[in-house]
Order: C-alpha cells, then sequence, then structure tokens
C-alpha cells in the first residue's frame, strides 16, 4: 500500500466545540478513507450535525484539527470546503422554489458562455444529473410543487454535480421509497468505486447495515463507540446510541372496539392522486398504510382533512357524512392531521412552543378573542409535560431536536382531543428514543379509544404499530391485512401490484 492509500482522505483528531460555556463535542477523532462508507450515528442531539457542520465549513470547532488529504484542513465557509472537494446533502430540504430544477442544480456555479448563462448547457447536465437518480422530470420544470421525495433526489444530484471526493450525506433516504433508496444505493456503491468517501447519517438502523462499511456511533457529542464493519444486530447498534439495553421498540398493540368511528367511500382525488379508496377505521383502532412512493397515501391523508380537493366520495364520522372541504371543517369534527413535513406544515419555526399551541387551539386559549402569554404558556406547559418535550413553552419551535419538534406538531393537536388522528411519517428523520415515545403515543392514543392512521415509508415501522394495514399502488388501494397476516413479503407484493 502506497503512502498515498494508506493516508485517509479526511482525520479529525481531538475535535471540540463549545457555545458559550457548554462544550458539545468533546474530542473526537475521526477517519474517513477514500472509496468507504462511514455510517455516523447518534440519537438527536448527539452531535452528529455538528461534526458534520464542522467538515462542511458551516461551523469552526473551538480546538482540535483536521486533515484533508494529509494537509491542513479548517474551512470557514461552506465554499472553501466545496472548493476543497467536500459536499453536503443537508436533511432539511434547501432548494429554492421559484428556480427551476437546473438553476437549483448549479446555483452560484451556472455554466456561462460569452458572459452570459448557457442555460442549454446546464440543462443538459442537470437531465444527464437526474438521469443518474432514475429521476425522469424535466429540468425546466419549477421545484415548487415537487414531491418532497423527488426534492430530496433533486439535492441529491445537486450534491453530485460538484464531483466532490467527500459527500455527507444526511438522512437522504428519510423521504424515498423503497425503489428511490435502491437506486441511490447504487449511486453509492458507483460513488465508492470512483474513490469518493461519504460520511452516511441515518436512523433507519437496517440500511446501515446495507450501506456501510464502517460505523461510528456518538453520544452526548462523544464518540461512544466504533465497529469495524456493519455486520453488527440492529440491538447492538442501538444500545451503543441510547446507553441502554433495551428490551423492546414497539410496544404491546391494543385490541380495537367494535365500532367504526371513520369510514372512506369511493374516495378519488380532485388532483388525480388517488381514486376508488374505500376503508374503515374501529374506535381504539390503529390503520398502518403502506405503499411505494407515489402511491396516494399522503394525498389521501390531506384528502381526508380537507387540505386537498376530491372529485367524488365521502368521509363518514359515525355513519355521517362531515367530507371535509377545508381542514377548519375536519377539526371542528374532530379529525387532525400531523403532516410528513413538520418544518413546512407542521409548526411555525421562528414561534414559540407556547404560540405553535396557541395557533391550534385558539377556542382554548383566547378570551373574548385575546391571547395573553401567560395563559398561551400555562396551556403549552401542559402539553410539554404530558408529552416530555425537551424544552420550555418560552422557547422557539426551531431550537428543538427533530424529536422534541415532533412531538410537539403532535401534542399541540392532541390537545383538542380529536377523535380521529391522521399522523403522516410521524417519525421521519428522528433518533430511535424519540421514536421510541412517539409509538408510546400512537398506542396510548388507541388505548383512549381514539381512532389513529398512521402512515409511515419505514416498512418495520407500519407492521409494528398497526391493527391492520392498508396497501397502497399506483394511487388504488391493492389490499388490507390483519396483524397476523401482514409481514415484509405480503405488504410488499401488495405495494408493487
Amino acid at each position: 500500500m502506497t503512502a498515498e492509500e494508506s493516508t485517509p482522505l479526511l482525520s479529525l483528531r481531538n475535535v471540540r466545540k463549545s457555545f458559550g460555556p457548554i462544550e458539545v463535542l468533546h474530542g473526537i477523532d475521526l477517519d474517513i478513507k477514500a472509496g468507504e462508507v462511514v455510517a455516523l450515528l447518534g440519537e438527536n442531539g448527539a452531535g452528529k450535525s455538528t461534526v458534520s457542520n464542522i467538515i462542511s465549513g458551516t461551523i469552526l470547532p473551538s480546538s482540535g484539527e483536521m486533515k484533508w488529504q494529509g494537509a491542513v484542513f479548517a474551512p470557514a465557509s461552506p465554499r472553501e470546503a466545496i472548493d476543497a472537494g467536500v459536499g453536503m446533502i443537508h436533511q432539511e430540504l434547501l432548494l429554492l422554489p421559484h428556480l427551476s430544477i437546473a438553476e437549483n442544480l448549479f446555483v452560484g456555479r451556472y455554466p456561462k458562455k460569452a458572459g452570459v448563462v448557457d442555460r442549454k448547457t446546464m440543462e443538459q447536465r442537470a437531465h444527464a444529473g437526474l438521469q443518474r437518480l432514475g429521476l425522469d422530470i424535466s429540468p425546466r420544470r419549477l421545484v415548487q410543487g415537487l414531491s418532497t421525495a423527488n426534492q430530496q433526489l433533486i439535492e441529491i444530484a445537486k450534491a453530485l454535480t460538484l464531483n466532490a471526493r467527500l459527500l455527507i450525506l444526511d438522512e437522504p433516504t428519510a423521504a424515498l421509497g423503497g425503489d428511490e433508496t435502491i437506486k441511490l444505493f447504487e449511486q453509492i456503491e458507483r460513488l465508492k468505486q470512483d474513490g469518493v468517501g461519504i460520511i452516511y447519517i441515518s436512523h433507519r438502523l437496517e440500511e446501515i447495515k446495507q450501506i456501510a462499511d464502517r460505523i461510528v456511533v456518538m453520544r452526548d457529542g462523544s464518540k461512544v463507540q466504533e465497529f469495524e464493519n456493519a455486520d453488527v444486530p440492529v440491538r447492538t447498534i442501538v444500545e451503543a446510541m441510547v446507553g441502554r439495553s433495551l428490551e423492546r421498540m414497539f410496544p404491546p398493540i391494543p385490541s380495537p372496539q367494535d365500532r367504526t368511528v371513520l369510514e372512506v367511500r369511493d374516495l378519488s382525488s380532485g388532483l388525480g392522486s388517488f381514486t376508488g379508496i374505500n376503508f374503515d377505521v374501529a374506535r381504539g383502532e390503529i390503520l398502518g398504510i403502506a405503499g411505494l412512493v407515489g402511491a396516494g397515501r399522503t394525498e389521501l391523508a390531506r384528502a381526508i382533512v380537507g387540505v386537498d380537493p376530491v372529485s367524488k366520495g365521502q368521509v363518514l364520522l359515525d355513519g355521517k357524512d362531515i367530507s371535509p372541504r377545508k381542514p377548519r371543517d375536519a377539526i371542528r369534527n374532530g379529525i387532525v392531521l400531523v403532516p410528513e413535513d413538520r418544518k413546512q406544515q407542521g409548526l411555525v419555526l421562528p414561534h414559540s412552543i407556547a404560540e405553535n399551541f396557541a395557533y391550534a387551539n385558539m377556542n382554548q386559549v383566547a378570551r373574548k378573542g385575546w391571547v395573553t402569554r401567560k395563559r398561551a404558556r400555562a396551556f403549552a406547559d401542559g402539553g410539554i409535560l404530558k408529552f416530555g418535550v425537551k424544552g420550555q413553552s418560552h422557547q422557539n419551535a426551531d431550537e428543538l431536536s427533530g424529536g422534541n419538534q415532533q412531538k410537539v406538531v403532535i401534542a399541540k393537536w392532541l390537545a383538542r382531543n380529536p377523535r380521529v388522528v391522521v399522523l403522516d411519517e410521524p417519525t421521519r428523520g428522528i433518533d430511535v428514543g424519540a421514536r421510541s415515545s412517539i409509538y408510546d403515543i400512537i398506542v396510548g392514543l388507541a388505548r383512549e379509544g381514539v381512532s389513529v392512521i398512521v402512515i409511515s415509508s419505514d416498512l418495520e415501522e407500519v407492521l409494528g404499530v398497526s391493527n391492520r394495514v392498508m396497501v397502497m399502488a399506483q394511487g388504488k388501494l391493492s389490499g388490507i391485512l390483519n396483524r397476523g397476516e401482514a409481514n415484509d413479503v405480503s405488504v410488499m407484493e401488495l405495494a408493487t401490484m
């Protein structure tokens, strides 16, 4: 082995970071070699994002040393890191909705000809980048209106156009279905063969075993364990992440009552995303909805609560047609939606937890049309305590971890004592500890007699929390399975019909 081959692409030695008097990273050592995938794992708040932001030049370390291909590496900005060959794909989508896909892929570095943007070249290169990921969309199309999954793939394509030597992928499959994930993994294998090093951050531990060469586990700002290969039981990884032994992931599921609460009859989307959907949910039942990305699951949820229009069909509550024309109709009838994108649709991030609670519960918080800060905070404090939110009512929502943000979204709607709760991707992008808490909340609702619908791209999750699993494929209902007959194979057979 030559000296060049033995030298890590990137090395971190005793890297520390403090915000004020609080040290959040404690002496991190990390090596990334060319052509390998290193999974960086840990609960939210473990320090993964801080390490990634230091490597990508977003923040500066307080002390320690980094080396890039053997030379001192100290990027003072993301541009310096990109110029060196480091690209980062953030979990939070950073696309500009009013620009085209091609413009987003090359923003800040548009190809030019005779001093002006060479749109033909830009769109040809964008098309090639999209095709590498199997994305059949015109590069001239605006990003606005694209699905979350497609936006995530565009973020990935954007990083790939940088021809980076090191890629940091932060939850790259959080919004992707099975087919998109397979295409991404194929691309990662090609990048490995080209000598690209990859730091892969994900809470989907089963996919880590498929894609990673090594696993590094962080907890509370420290590197606590490193596995030299990915052939490690998931339970062992989880126990390293949380620092304790896990006896279970999913709580016991209660049996539903005989009484039907929600019925959906021959419902078809006014936007053409699904057609002829029929199902019902009993009191205290958890109905899981599975399917590949593009199957129409999210669009169905949005139609049930009046966000998206329907062309025909009915939504019945206790046998009465209450088909919502707008979200307010559903909310008044006791049907609430926890949306798939908590940051864009579930919270007003720059506002406090108390304000976010108040927006969903004005009838309980406002007196004679007035909302006082004291009353709003007292109301939010109840939800914070009940659902174990790690935060205070005066804190802004954007100061919380992903898991705690999700708890706030759920808690503010449950404060209305709804009869039906629809949760779309309830644990997307949150750590295993917060996931367990949310599963407890879901099962607790069922025990209280609430009808719950859980939509998830995580098949293990759907199987783990559901009394029955409804499977959608290409906008149609392809089958409903009882808990005893639902498994990976039976669900995927229906999902690919």
